[in-house]
């Protein structure tokens, strides 16, 4: 008999701890630095494609009460000058700033001022992460969810799915509620049978 599933394990808070490094541990550490007060410098920058984990890592640091603008391509005209205000008010007072787009500073379509303010920091590209990092991150999340994963899932997963984490997150999301429904362990079967209901669905 098919138990209903309630919404179980729901995904956790955005934090520097639950970022998932890969290739991206310089900068991680630079943005433990900006939490804590202890970076020097006062503009950050980074930049990568959807997916990446910038919205992930300006999200932690927003809730360390570090000042974040995420996706600073889409500002607006009044948009753009409060962020120079804001960014002009960091160097002055000794605060930060935090920002993040999808191109670097010199190809967004902003303001020529704010562009250069944008690059006078620290500019980190965020770099996707290697198929290994995604596997790591696949075994931690079925742990999280008390579910035991097996390599052959993970690498069938990685080969089926968007690897982005976000997707990544929501498929891992799909096979939990999927498992406990039917009461089944997470094995190669379950996991194709669930990914043909999500295409048809």
């Amino acid at each position: 008999m098919k138990q209903l599933a309630l919404e179980i394990s729901p995904p956790p808070d955005p934090t520097l701890e639950n970022f998932v490094p890969g290739d991206n541990a310089e900068l991680l550490e630079r943005l433990r630095e900006l939490c804590a007060g202890r970076l020097a410098e006062s503009i950050v920058y980074l930049w990568g494609e959807p997916g990446s984990g910038r919205s992930h890592l300006l999200a932690a640091c927003a809730a360390a009460g570090v000042q974040a603008a995420d996706d600073v391509e889409a500002l607006d005209e009044p948009g753009q000058v409060d962020l120079f205000n804001r960014i002009n008010a960091a160097r002055e007072t000794g605060g930060a700033v935090l920002c993040a787009g999808s191109l670097p500073p010199n190809l967004l379509p902003l303001r020529e001022d704010l562009k250069s303010r944008l690059a006078w920091g620290l500019v980190y590209r965020v770099r996707t992460l290697s198929d290994e990092a995604r596997a790591h991150y696949l075994a931690g999340e079925a742990a999280r969810r008390g579910l035991r994963i097996s390599p052959e899932v993970i690498d069938y997963l990685l080969a089926q799915v968007r690897r982005d984490l976000p997707s990544l997150l929501a498929i891992m999301q799909r096979l939990d509620r999927r498992s406990l429904e039917l009461q089944r362990p997470l094995t190669l079967a379950l996991v194709r049978e669930t990914l043909r209901e999500a295409q048809s669905s």
